[in-house]
């Protein structure tokens, strides 16, 4: 105990007011606390540390959670629909010529029609002919199950399962394969609706998820072409 506080205290003792602590026993009684870790002072420094790394974990917990959330939806992309202000589509003709389109960026490549329009690149490729639409999804991902594939139907806005999931093989490696249908905004001009019956196509390799959606309309039949276009799926 420093002679200082010693004075003090024996001071409020007698009755008497002690006089105010010169800047010298200020900086005595500072040193001190800094020499004893069990001081309020260091207790309280340990505190806003701790406090601190508390509020770094939730932020890495947060984050981590926003990223998974994001990879959900891409790996849950939703419903094809088709335009109510197209031309009629017909049959994929038989004697077809089929071009080989590869996304090196994603790492696959897949067979269309020629003369096609193809939209978008990277992750979400689209190619149309009026309403035959094929889109492809690449995400980061495993092959889903087939209730988890099912809970992605349950939650397409707007659509009809019209076959539950199932595992197929496609190129000889195992995929699931499920059917919905969707139906277009009705034509401002005529009030028609487009009914699009669509085979869904879940894949998978190296860390990697593809959804292939082949859209036909209905009464339309493309079953031969679509069967080669998906046999056609290769991961590079």
């Amino acid at each position: 105990m420093d002679a200082s506080f010693r004075q003090r205290s024996e001071a409020r003792l007698n009755g008497v007011t002690p006089p105010a602590q010169s800047d010298h026993g200020r900086r005595r009684r500072a040193a001190t606390l800094r020499r004893h870790p069990r001081s309020g002072l260091c207790q309280g420094s340990g505190d806003t540390l701790r406090g601190m790394r508390m509020l770094l974990v939730i932020a890495l917990v947060t984050a981590n959670a926003l990223a998974t959330a994001v990879q959900v939806r891409a790996a849950s992309p939703g419903a094809l629909q088709a335009e109510a202000n197209a031309a009629a589509a017909g049959d994929i003709p038989d004697n077809q010529t089929f071009l080989v389109f590869a996304n090196r960026r994603m790492g696959y490549s897949m067979k269309y029609p020629e003369g096609w329009a193809q939209h978008g690149s990277a992750g979400a490729v689209v190619f149309r002919d009026k309403n035959n639409v094929v889109r492809v999804l690449i995400s980061r991902g495993a092959l889903p199950s087939l209730a988890a594939v099912a809970r992605d139907l349950a939650r397409l806005g707007g659509a009809r399962v019209v076959r539950r999931p199932q595992t197929v093989l496609v190129s000889g490696a195992h995929a699931v394969k499920a059917v919905y249908s969707t139906v277009s905004a009705p034509n401002p001009v005529t009030g028609k609706r487009v009914t699009l019956v669509v085979d869904r196509y879940y894949l998978a390799h190296g860390g990697h998820r593809a959804v292939v959606d082949l859209g036909t309309p209905q009464g339309v039949d493309n079953v031969d072409a679509y069967r080669l276009m998906i046999d056609s799926f290769r991961w590079r």
